[in-house]
């Protein structure tokens, strides 16, 4: 056990060794020569070695011939912009360089500008010279003429690159002309005048007003309008929401109700302007309030009067959004999202008649992923629709006729996830998106990069290795450059053919100054005995087999994700822990997300569920494999949401789960933020929430607990925390709570939180044995 002081063991805390390993080569950064065809079949890289040396290589992305050198000559079209006025450097320690090159018929002066606004003299460049400038990234460099008049300024970059000093304006801006104060108010207000020009609308007191542009007399169009039913935006009182149809003939206004006026407040203790504290407050809507409800109202221009809608297909909306009128004005479509999000639909208006059509009408009977897995593509010039749904209980891709709203075909089956879209190509009609778990064997978190037509044909897995990837496509998507990894495996960088997936070469293979330390990759079964639990163990940096190590679970049970890491990193803050004397892990239980739509429900309406019973299966499994895992000293800790999953583990499961930190806990879902936990829990607010609370079971304690919590965090309510500490007051329950002054969400975040973290298990869960 530690008994330094605390002065000293922060101080430690960011020297400790095994924290952080040098990595060379671990990713690439393609820059791809622009031919005089167009084509682009060659690029450049830099790769850092071990010694400091920097070598530059270039591909040709066609035959895979590799050359080397040691100086950057010609970056082709990889310039810097210019920047539209210099501005503060930020500060960085990742080290670039810059080369200067004056194509100018005169003599520049170079100047750093510092973090504080400050120029620093570096010289001067001649006509038609080239300078090499070591710098770091966000650094700002000035060129000015020899009579202090400013030239250009640049932002170094990630990667080397040219800036080029010929007198050009910055990218998108013309020398003399006023930049484009294109506000929303502006935006909103072109949006007002029909597309013939023909008439505006404007809002009076709530209600629509129709005019001719080259009138002043107005027509009422509406007269239901009041301040809490107005036809206003909230950010205008004049102005309306208006879509307007293509041939002018209709229009869509929004109806807009306010939602509830909830507000938080947080008292800032020890301010650093001044003696006594200060009260903060902000909006903070939380489950079960009022939320603000749009809705559309369809009106005929020349009748001038409102179309009635029925709204019965969306009578309780969460939100209503993405209107959009048809080429041909005979309707509008919008989203709908129900609330209680069991329920999210494309609707289509007659814009005749007003009547209301399911285009898309998505159900589920537990929830709806919309916060994670909403895809919508419309394809106006065939008439159709891209959807993302787990109807078939997997995520995939589905392709819809977007008139009549019949689903042609599914574009992506099988036992795995698209985990997202990243590219449609209308014109070849194709998908590019990310996979996790299409390849048999692998995790299934590993993601993949694939392509697939527009009918389900052609999938095509575009990268390769037993890891999760990371793909940078060419800008005519013919090659592909693809790093990947595992926790336990340092990175690979390949070239890829987009046409059907297959290696043209190996560019990098990452290469570490010292021994690595890695995580352990673990897999067991889950609660069911058949579904696989997938995990990361850490190991101290001088582990000892023969000796029994406390085992700490980091914990972030939250749905709307999964988290155990899957690449490699330099660093991981598990590693940090394990190497003060303990085993650490971390795996996604059931109720998370990115598997199967039943292996993510199980955390509807049930968040107090958090995997524990998987994760405990997984733990026990892990300790038949490594005996040094001692789980008589088995200890959890997070934060947010893995605040409420460590403080539940010592509640329902304090028969395994020793001692606790839970940070910054939304410790009874009806406390939090209302869009997160009605995403899971549902509307309205009901039983669910109450089986769920923290607080309610707080009398079932076990253990040791640190609570934690930052005075000033927005995200989730301080109060959750108080009202855990007061219900375990009331219980006579013995526990350690720290608030921090002035710090928001997230005490674990900061050094002395660490600490505390450290210094509390090493307390209660002792040294290895």
């Amino acid at each position: 056990m530690r008994t330094v002081s605390i002065a000293l063991a922060l101080l430690a805390c960011t020297v400790s060794p095994g924290f952080g390993q040098k990595i060379f080569a671990d990713h690439i950064t393609p820059h791809w020569f622009a031919g005089s065809d167009g084509i682009t079949n060659r690029f450049w890289y830099r790769v850092d070695s071990p010694g400091g040396k920097t070598g530059y290589v270039t591909i040709n992305a066609e035959t895979g011939e590799r050359k080397t050198a040691s100086h950057l000559d010609n970056a082709g079209d990889d310039t810097l912009p210019v920047l539209r006025a210099p501005h503060p450097s930020r500060d960085s320690s990742e080290e670039t360089e810059v080369t200067f090159e004056n194509r100018l018929p005169q003599t520049v002066k170079l100047f750093w500008v510092d973090s504080d606004g400050n120029h620093v003299p570096y010289g001067t460049i001649d006509p038609g010279k080239k300078h090499v400038q070591h710098t770091f990234v966000g650094h700002v460099w000035l060129l000015t003429s020899e009579n202090a008049i400013n030239v250009a300024a640049y932002e170094a970059s990630a990667e080397p690159a040219v800036a080029i000093i010929d007198g050009r304006a910055p990218e998108g801006h013309r020398q003399g002309a006023p930049r484009n104060r294109n506000s929303r108010r502006e935006r909103a207000a072109r949006r007002d005048t029909s597309p013939d020009g023909k008439w505006n609308l404007v809002v009076h007191e709530n209600n629509l007003f129709l005019r001719e542009t080259d009138a002043t007399n107005e027509t009422q169009l509406t007269f239901d309008g009041s301040a809490t039913n107005s036809y206003a935006r909230e950010d205008a009182a004049d102005r309306a929401e208006i879509f307007w149809s293509p041939d002018s003939k209709h229009f869509v206004a929004m109806r807009h109700q306010p939602g509830g006026d909830r507000r938080v407040y947080l008292i800032e203790s020890s301010p650093e302007d001044q003696l006594q504290p200060k009260l903060e407050s902000y909006d903070y809507l939380k489950p079960g309030d009022n939320v603000p409800i749009s809705k559309p109202h369809l009106f005929d221009v020349d009748a001038k009067r409102e179309i009635p809608v029925n709204d019965e297909l969306f009578a309780n909306p969460w939100s209503i959004e993405d209107v959009r009128w048809d080429g041909d004005s005979s309707r509008f479509t919008f989203l709908f999202n129900q609330r209680g999000h069991q329920a999210l639909k494309i609707l289509a208006v007659d814009a005749q008649n007003g009547a209301v059509k399911p285009i898309v009408d998505e159900k589920s009977k537990t929830f709806i992923d919309y916060s994670g897995k909403y895809f919508c593509e419309y394809l106006d010039d065939t008439g159709e629709i891209i959807w993302m749904s787990e109807r078939d209980g997997w995520n995939h891709l589905y392709l819809y006729d977007a008139k009549t709203g019949s689903v042609k075909n599914q574009i992506t089956k099988g036992q795995w996830v698209v985990r997202s879209v990243d590219y449609v190509d209308h014109a070849n009609r194709q998908i590019w998106f990310q996979a996790g778990g299409i390849e048999p064997g692998q995790d299934p978190y590993y993601i993949q990069y694939c392509r697939v037509n527009f009918d389900g044909t052609g999938l095509t897995v575009l990268t390769g290795g037993n890891g999760t990837h990371n793909a940078q496509f060419s800008p005519d998507r013919k090659f592909v450059v693809d790093t990947w990894s595992r926790v336990d495996s340092l990175p690979v960088t390949e070239l890829r053919r987009c046409s059907d997936g297959k290696l043209v070469c190996p560019l990098e293979s990452a290469k570490a100054a010292d021994k690595v330390t890695m995580p352990q990759p673990f897999v067991a079964k889950g609660r069911d005995d058949v579904t696989d639990i997938y995990g990361a163990i850490w190991f101290p940096k001088d582990f000892n087999p023969h000796k029994k190590y406390a085992v700490i679970e980091s914990i972030y049970a939250g749905p709307q994700d999964s988290f155990t890491p899957k690449s490699f990193h330099a660093t991981y803050s598990q590693q940090r822990l394990a190497d003060d004397g303990f085993i650490v892990v971390q795996m996604d239980g059931m109720g998370t997300d990115n598997r199967s739509k039943a292996f993510h429900d199980v955390c509807w309406k049930n968040l107090r569920d958090a995997g524990f019973p998987d994760r405990i299966r997984w733990l026990q499994a892990a300790a038949k494999k490594f005996p040094a895992m001692d789980l008589s000293r088995a200890g959890i800790y997070g934060t947010s949401a893995g605040g409420q999953d460590a403080l539940r583990g010592l509640e329902d499961h304090g028969d395994f789960y020793r001692a606790g930190v839970a940070d910054s806990g939304c410790y009874d879902n009806r406390m939090d933020k209302i869009w997160w936990n009605e995403q899971w829990m549902g509307w309205p607010v009901d039983d669910s929430y109450v089986r769920s609370s923290c607080v309610v079971d707080a009398n079932k304690l076990q253990g040791k607990l640190l609570l934690m919590a930052g005075e000033l965090d927005k995200n989730v309510d301080p109060a959750s925390t108080m009202q855990v500490v007061n219900a375990l007051v009331k219980a006579k329950k013995n526990f350690e709570l720290f608030i921090m002054p002035g710090q928001g969400h997230g005490v674990l975040s900061t050094e002395y939180g660490k600490f505390r973290l450290e210094e509390f298990f090493e307390r209660t869960l002792g040294s290895p044995r």
